[in-house]
């Protein structure tokens, strides 16, 4: 039995220090690059061509920002508060942090946040042995408003709309967040006029 059979196809995105915790060396990783069972994304992180399950870009983006969080639209999308499709991926990173590469393919777009909203109403996805980071749908809507002027004053109204249908919606920490984020007279005037 070779080594290769310990790579499981359910994972897309295996990191250095992954593979060498199965017992991988260096070498035994780049022969698996040139057996085309593993993609080099970038010096940390590899794709599984072997993958059998239900990809998602987020993956990507984990790979090349691990300290990114999906955000903005991108996670509109994701809630189903957008009928809209962005052609990248909205990312947040920390304001100090640094990115060395970004892929062709999917386009990452990032947003360098503060300390204080990058922190807030962060969640982990985690799809069997897939994950990515989120924030949570309060966030994303707070965020939404916060930076109406550059998503759209349209797709800002759908997607508070789309989330006060929403019966799973929790008004009390959207205000708070919104508070905490120093827009919470903007988000009161956008909820008396949608409630």
């Amino acid at each position: 039995m070779t080594k290769t059979a310990q790579i499981s196809n359910d994972q897309m995105i295996f990191s250095v220090q992954e593979l060498k915790d199965k017992g991988f060396s260096y070498y035994k990783i780049n022969q698996m690059v040139d057996q085309g069972i593993l993609i080099k994304l970038n010096k940390k992180y590899y794709e599984n061509a072997n993958f059998d399950g239900e990809g998602s870009d987020f993956y990507y983006a984990y790979a090349f920002v691990p300290d990114g969080v999906v955000c903005l639209l991108s996670a509109a999308v994701y809630y189903n508060l957008s009928t809209y499709r962005p052609d990248a991926i909205d990312v947040a990173i920390p304001r100090k942090a640094k990115v060395s590469t970004l892929p062709d393919w999917p386009e990452v777009n990032l947003y360098y946040y503060t300390d204080e909203r990058f922190e807030l109403g962060i969640t982990v996805i985690e799809e069997g042995t897939n994950r990515f980071r989120i924030y949570d749908i309060e966030k994303t809507v707070v965020d939404i408003v916060f930076y109406r002027e550059k998503v759209g004053i349209e797709e800002t109204k759908e997607i508070l709309t789309s989330y006060l249908r929403r019966k799973d919606r929790n008004i009390n920490r959207l205000v708070r967040y919104a508070e905490m984020m120093k827009c919470g007279d903007t988000m009161k005037k956008y909820l008396e006029v949608l409630v």
